[in-house]
C-alpha cells in the first residue's frame, strides 16, 4: 500500500450483532479520511447447494436478500448520520470469494469486516469468512472483533481494531 489515505473503503456486513462494531469503525475511518464507503452484503448460495428444488429455495433466497438489504441500509444510515457517502452493493455467491473479488476488482483501499455472526457448526462447515478474506485478499483487511463488553468502540479502538497485512 503506497499511501495511508483511504478513498474507497469496503465494509463487509452480514447484518449480525458481531458486525456492528466494524460498521462503526469503518464509518469513522471514512469520515476522518473523507472516503467513500462501499457497504457489501453477499447473499450466500452456500446453503442452496444441498437443498432440493422443492424445498422452497426461492423463498429462502428472498429472505436472505431482504436480510442483506436491511444490513446494507444500516450501513447507509450510519454513514448518512455523519456525512459519509455510502454505496450499497448486494452480491450473490460464496461470501469469501465474492468479497475478495469485489475488493480487488473495484480497487478498494481497505476492507473492514467483523468477526461475522456464524458460529458453531456453521463455522466448522463453511469456514470463517473473515479468515478466508484475510488470508487471500490482496487488499489490506481490518478485522474488528465484536465485543459485547465494549459498547463504545471509540473508547477502546486501539484494543478492538486489528489490521492485517496484505498478500501483495
Amino acid at each position: 500500500m503506497g499511501s495511508l489515505f483511504f478513498r474507497k473503503i469496503m465494509i463487509a456486513t452480514d447484518g449480525s450483532e458481531n458486525t456492528k462494531d466494524s460498521v462503526k469503525a469503518g464509518i469513522e475511518l471514512a469520515r476522518l479520511s473523507k472516503a467513500t464507503v462501499y457497504a457489501v452484503y453477499v447473499v450466500s448460495t452456500d446453503y442452496f447447494s444441498s437443498m432440493s428444488v422443492d424445498f422452497g429455495w426461492e423463498t429462502m433466497y428472498e429472505v436472505l436478500k431482504k436480510e442483506g438489504e436491511g444490513a446494507i441500509r444500516a450501513v447507509e444510515e450510519a454513514g448518512k448520520a455523519v456525512g459519509v457517502q455510502v454505496e450499497p452493493r448486494l452480491l450473490e455467491g460464496h461470501p469469501a470469494p465474492e468479497l475478495i473479488d469485489f475488493a480487488e476488482k473495484e480497487g478498494m483501499d481497505l476492507v473492514i469486516m467483523g468477526t461475522l455472526g456464524r458460529t458453531g457448526l456453521d463455522r466448522i462447515l463453511l469456514g470463517s469468512v473473515a479468515g478466508n478474506v484475510v488470508r487471500h485478499c490482496k487488499v489490506p483487511v481490518m478485522v474488528v472483533r465484536g465485543d459485547p463488553g465494549t459498547p463504545e468502540l471509540e473508547k477502546n479502538a486501539h484494543e478492538t481494531l486489528r489490521v492485517t497485512g496484505t498478500n501483495k
